[in-house]
């Protein structure tokens, strides 16, 4: 009986049950976690191409290493704030429409006027989404800023950036597949093309420009 009921198919909705409990018995709520990786990795792959992208298109038109790196931390220090604010304005309006539900709930159906201090604590948190966008803003662009500034030769320099730059795009794709429970290699190809992508059009437009004199 046993070898007949190991040969069956498994029920899909015996399965979600099952991993459900195995995710409740590890005390991982997948779910939870999507909401700040999502703000970490999109901070960090956003600080990476970003910059890379910025100083490939400076080294398209220049060639010391001052312009690339000067303008490498423009973005960097544009990029973090950038993302601290669009991540603090986004959590505090879904934190605002979340209250206003609770609020609306509980007078429906006990009369409260808001909810109970546990729910409270799992409202989002927009003081430490911004932070932890920037942060990873940061931590994404020093990748390219820090493999180039040590660098005189120009052709190198840009090779060096290309590589490191699509290095720490597998690496962060890699990282947030196995985070998320996502599959690795279909996330790391999307980082990486998205990024090359990115570096490449941004090179040979400012390329063209300053080919044209402008």
């Amino acid at each position: 009986m046993a070898a007949l009921e190991a040969g069956k198919p498994r029920d899909p909705e015996a399965l979600n049950l099952e991993m459900s409990g195995s995710e409740d018995e590890l005390g991982i709520n997948y779910s939870q976690r999507a909401q700040w990786l999502r703000a970490a990795v999109l901070g960090a792959n956003d600080g990476l191409i970003s910059v890379s992208s910025l100083m490939l298109g400076v080294g398209a038109v220049k060639q010391d290493v001052k312009s690339m790196i000067l303008t490498g931390f423009a973005g960097m220090v544009a990029g973090a704030c950038s993302m601290a604010i669009g991540e603090f304005v986004s959590v505090y309006s879904q934190k605002d429409i979340e209250v206003s539900q609770m609020k609306r709930q509980n007078e429906k159906e006990n009369g409260k006027q808001s909810g109970d201090e546990g729910e409270n604590e799992d409202l989002p948190n927009p003081f430490k989404a911004a932070a932890a966008s920037a942060l990873a803003f940061v931590v994404g662009a020093v990748v390219p800023l820090i493999s180039a500034s040590f660098i005189q030769s120009y052709k190198m320099r840009l090779g060096v950036v290309i590589a490191v730059a699509s290095l720490a795009l597998v690496m962060f794709g890699g990282l947030a597949a196995f985070l998320g429970k996502a599959p690795v290699k279909g996330s790391c190809l999307r980082m990486l093309i998205g990024g090359l992508l990115a570096m490449a059009i941004t090179y040979g437009l400012t390329k063209l420009i300053g080919l044209a004199g402008v």
